[in-house]
């Protein structure tokens, strides 16, 4: 399982990052089953999937997953609060979501780089009254132009904190969504399971962890939001059993670097 943004395509330029077009193409040649799993939400599937194949990369439609692809799954089309840029919106409407800021059924939240206070306070409000708090995905930082954002993830914890109510998420790193991951990786070998997939992702909160604790194991790039393994230090240093392997030794090796 291979994250796109941050890890296949950069954040500033959305082309793709040196090399990963050649890792692609080398999995298809040597028939290692993969599936792209993106938390594109501002494009319709198809779209960005072939935005993609433009950029070079050589996948079939079983090889990608998004949360719009499951979405109604989770949150059938209704009356929804939704919060995210105006493409998600639009998205939204043009499957049959009608857009509710006063008694919805669920508030949905994508990502956006300009939420404002007001915006966080019909969030509290409408959860209160009683609306499902849904993210369509879990992302702990979100980086566009050079800077870090709060992610989904982030604004999921602070509603559920200042409301006292649950969430539930559409897409990484959510249990269905790695699940029907994982039948796209079957339906390429059916012998495959969690424990001999391995999932690349340049988010370690918001993908890796939770990969872990299915028994994936998790490599941690940093081409995306996290520039350096020294970021996520506090991390390691809780000792957090969900942690990836691999990301406790290169963090061990940058100490020994340093000493």
């Amino acid at each position: 399982m291979i994250d796109v943004q941050g890890t296949l395509i950069d954040d500033r330029e959305k082309k793709p990052i040196e090399g990963a077009v050649d890792v692609i193409r080398r999995l298809q040649e040597e028939n290692v089953p993969y599936v792209l799993v993106t938390n594109n939400t501002k494009q319709e599937s198809e779209r960005f999937q072939n935005y993609l194949r433009e950029q070079g990369f050589l996948f079939s439609e079983g090889q990608y997953l998004d949360p719009l692809m499951v979405l109604d799954k989770v949150v059938p089309p209704t009356a929804v609060a939704a919060y995210g840029s105006s493409r998600f919106l639009e998205v939204l409407q043009k499957r049959g979501y009608a857009l509710d800021y006063e008694s919805p059924e669920a508030v949905l939240v994508a990502i956006k780089e300009d939420f404002t206070n007001e915006e966080y306070a019909q969030m509290i409000e409408l959860v209160l009254e009683g609306a499902r708090l849904v993210g369509m995905h879990e992302t702990s930082i979100y980086a566009k132009h050079g800077h870090r954002y709060p992610g989904v993830g982030a604004i999921l914890k602070m509603v559920s904190f200042a409301t006292g109510k649950g969430y539930e998420v559409v897409g990484k790193p959510s249990r269905a969504f790695y699940t029907e991951a994982l039948k796209r990786l079957q339906a390429q070998d059916a012998s495959v399971t969690f424990s001999q997939t391995v999932m690349i992702s340049d988010d370690l909160v918001g993908d890796l962890m939770e990969a872990k604790t299915m028994g994936m194991k998790t490599v941690l790039v940093l081409s995306g939001k996290i520039a350096s393994v020294r970021e996520v230090e506090a991390i390691l240093e809780k000792g957090a059993d969900s942690v990836a392997e691999t990301v406790s030794t290169w963090f061990a090796n940058e100490k020994k670097g340093a000493a």
